[in-house]
């Protein structure tokens, strides 16, 4: 049969998953809400995760905190910057997802991306580092050398800003796991496809399941139960809006989280992050030790 005579073929509709514990399992509701693009033309159908979702993410975090937590700084940079590689190589993609999900031009959202990568690759360069700058031997008088360390605080929440699908979501992310923490990210909830994408690219990276889970939904049915979870010690409510910050920092302080608050509303996520994120979940360990005279 010539080409011209050919039928034309159906195209093969992706279907998006949650991503928990290194698995892509559907909402346990079963759920799925329609995603459109800024002009309200339908992209695809994201699960809507349920509460048991947002339970079982966080039972994957705890569970992969002792071995990530426990890695050296070194490993965890070199994990961080396979993401980055491979972000690399699905660059194409990733600019459609976030044109499509926040209205950029093709130019402008590839400039996004190549910063969520440089963004990635940054990350990864502090991972042995910050040790230097977070930690170091204090005076005292007496003889004794007195070190503090700096420790991931456990399972963090983390909520992506809305304005920002893909480098935002990258921006809150990376610090949290650079430093030996483990996440349960909910991405933004009128734009979550590049952040499921972004599931994709960390399953089949070096990282190892559990470290982050990612969930798509209404953010702050998700948030809720995150916020009020005796298993989470920290949470970042960035995609947070005044109201929702409010409530979900009332409920963190039930076992006293640690609480990022959302910055201004008009962030700008392609600036120089610094090192606030990154230190904003870490605890210090003092240890006092003689010096042998």
């Amino acid at each position: 049969m010539s080409d011209s005579t050919a039928r034309p073929r159906l195209g093969v509709p992706k279907t998006y998953k949650l991503f928990v514990g290194g698995k892509f399992p559907r909402s346990e509701s079963g759920r799925v809400y329609e995603v459109t693009d800024t002009r309200g033309n339908r992209l695809a159908n994201a699960p809507l995760a349920s509460r048991k979702d947002a339970r079982d993410a966080v039972v994957a975090a705890r569970r992969a905190f002792g071995a990530w937590s426990g890695a050296t700084a070194y490993n965890r940079g070199q994990i961080l910057y396979r993401i980055a590689e491979m972000l690399e190589g699905r660059r194409d993609q990733f600019a459609a997802e976030v044109a499509a999900a926040e209205g950029l031009s093709r130019a402008k959202a590839a400039a996004q991306v190549d910063a969520a990568v440089d963004r990635w690759v940054w990350y990864a360069g502090w991972s042995d580092k910050v040790a230097q700058v977070a930690g170091g031997a204090n005076p005292v008088a007496g003889p004794y050398f007195n070190l503090s360390t700096p420790e991931p605080t456990g399972v963090v929440a983390v909520l992506a800003p809305q304005e920002s699908s893909f480098l935002g979501l990258v921006s809150v992310l990376a610090p949290v796991i650079v430093t030996g923490n483990t996440a349960v990210a909910v991405a933004a909830e009128r734009a979550p496809l590049p952040a499921l994408s972004l599931a994709e690219v960390l399953a089949t990276s070096d990282l190892p399941g559990g470290v982050v889970n990612i969930l798509s939904g209404r953010t702050a049915e998700i948030a809720a139960p995150l916020a009020a979870h005796q298993d989470v010690n920290a949470i970042d409510l960035a995609g947070a809006d005044p109201e929702l910050a409010k409530e979900l920092e009332t409920a963190a302080a039930e076992n006293l989280k640690r609480v990022l608050r959302p910055a201004d509303a008009t962030s700008d996520w392609s600036a120089d992050p610094g090192t606030r994120r990154m230190l904003a979940f870490l605890e210090t360990k003092t240890v006092w030790h003689p010096i042998g005279v």
